[in-house]
């Protein structure tokens, strides 16, 4: 079954770092068989309080291979980045 990984991006703290981190992550994420769902978008809320201005979800084949992207020598040191230059909340969650 499909896995998520969902990010609300709070807030960007570093945009040259941040930038930096976009232009080289979807090839990791490639390279584990997942792919970009939603990147960024523009969110509206419409029921609750929900203050994320920046939605990310990657889908890939399940939720073994969302956790050996994450934790990868591939991405490790874009994850450094990407945690000095933004704040963020992050789930993994399984599809149907």
């Amino acid at each position: 079954m499909p896995a998520y990984f969902i990010a609300d991006q709070l807030e960007i703290t570093d945009p040259e770092t941040m930038n930096l981190y976009r232009s080289k992550v979807a090839a990791t994420v490639e390279q584990y068989g997942g792919k970009f769902v939603v990147r960024g978008g523009n969110p509206q809320t419409i029921e609750g309080v929900w203050s994320g201005k920046s939605i990310i979800i990657l889908e890939f084949r399940d939720r073994d291979a969302v956790l050996a992207w994450y934790h990868s020598d591939e991405y490790a040191d874009l994850k450094t980045m990407r945690i000095a230059s933004s704040k963020a909340n992050i789930i993994i969650v399984d599809g149907v």
